[in-house]
């Protein structure tokens, strides 16, 4: 079956009355999702027990999730490994890019990069002590710093908090050209956007699986190594699992002959099979046709909230072709009028300072949805419900 029409709403548990745009922070429960956790637990963890690493098929499915991925970012089957967090892949990415340019000490990234990639960098840094540097340019101003000194151009495609995109295919190019290594971060592209990671030569991306490909919280994360380079890697976290015969029990670190060898740790069983089951919604999807949907969702919605509240400000960039599947306004107090709109069923969410985020994935929203929302939005800025005090305690997660 290919090129299903959008959205799928019926594979997919939205509670009633709700208008959910927050899948690029925390996708939609699948159906299926919870049968399948179900049957892990009492078929095949209670009735088979560690019988089931074989009989069940456990041991093989990091590889087959990271085949599911690779399909929705361009990359051939096998060179997708699962597992781990999204921190812990950008560490392992990172890390061993470094070793293939041994002879610089620039770390390149920008300021829209995500905290936590930045935060893993500037780990890394502090644990080699070996003088290295991480410099963070203004999003605009990466290529031109890209210069013969970087060792790694270490990107996040979607920018989380505005939805700006940067040019894969001219960033890698460009960094390529000046003989470094690149790190593409695809936490708010994978599922939103097309991704062909065999055509932009890069040699490592990351990404998470719990936004737009609906795993569900701490969902696996997953790591791209391109195929030619992946024998020469030395990964930092040479785990069990990254061995080429774990059950051989060796006292020296072997790594698999694949990117298995990114692999650190057993795999989370449990989450993985959600997630195998929530890949199931993209059967038949083609990321173009996904792309024009999410394009025509997130148009509409500007025009609409644009024209009914001009107290925002359109903090994406108004071409859609440089933006990611989100779009973000800024509000003095977005935080507060946040809240109300949560609390009259239309699900965006936060980031500080003063941004209001409101995710497109057309597998699961459709146009009556952007502008019931819209309405939403127009009823708590025009008459300034969001000043309620109770809209202003501010929770741990915003």
């Amino acid at each position: 079956m290919t090129g299903v029409s959008l959205p799928r709403k019926e594979l997919f548990d939205i509670p009633e009355g709700v208008i959910y745009l927050d899948g690029n922070s925390l996708g939609v429960l699948p159906k299926g999702a919870v049968e399948r956790a179900a049957s892990v637990i009492q078929n095949e963890w209670g009735g088979q027990l560690i019988k089931a690493w074989n009989t069940a098929g456990w041991m093989a499915l990091p590889q087959i999730v990271g085949n599911k991925i690779a399909d929705l970012i361009g990359a051939p089957a096998g060179s997708v490994a699962t597992g781990d967090t999204l921190s812990i892949k950008v560490y392992q990415a990172l890390a061993a890019a470094l070793k293939m340019r041994p002879d610089r000490r620039v770390i390149l990234s920008d300021k829209g990069n995500f905290p936590s990639d930045l935060y893993m960098a500037q780990g890394l840094i502090d644990t080699i002590d070996k003088g290295y540097e991480l410099q963070t340019p203004a999003p605009e101003d990466v290529a031109a710093a890209i210069t013969k000194d970087v060792a790694v151009v270490m990107l996040t495609q979607v920018d989380y908090r505005s939805g700006r995109m940067h040019d894969m295919q001219a960033i890698t190019k460009a960094a390529h050209a000046a003989g470094a290594v690149m790190i593409w971060d695809l936490a708010h592209s994978a599922g939103a956007v097309p991704v062909d990671m065999a055509a932009s030569n890069a040699e490592f991306a990351v990404g998470c699986s719990y936004k737009y490909l609906n795993g569900g919280p701490g969902a696996p994360a997953f790591i791209y190594v391109r195929p030619d380079v992946v024998e020469g890697i030395k990964p930092a976290l040479s785990g069990w699992l990254g061995h080429d015969a774990p059950f051989a029990m060796e006292l020296t670190y072997r790594p698999a002959m694949s990117t298995e060898r990114m692999r650190v740790g057993t795999p989370p069983i449990l989450q993985l099979a959600v997630l195998e089951q929530a890949l199931y919604a993209w059967d038949g999807v083609e990321m173009a046709d996904l792309r024009a949907a999410s394009i025509a969702l997130s148009e509409k919605f500007i025009h609409e909230v644009e024209t009914r509240c001009p107290q925002l400000t359109l903090a994406s960039p108004r071409d859609p072709n440089v933006r990611g599947s989100q779009v973000s306004f800024e509000f003095e107090n977005g935080y507060a009028a946040m809240q109300a709109l949560i609390e009259r069923g239309v699900i965006g969410d936060f980031r500080a300072p003063n941004i209001m985020r409101f995710g497109f994935t057309p597998l699961y929203l459709d146009e009556k949805d952007v502008v019931a929302a819209a309405e939403i939005i127009e009823d708590v800025i025009g008459n300034d419900i969001w000043r309620d005090p109770k809209y202003n305690i501010v929770s741990r997660v915003t």
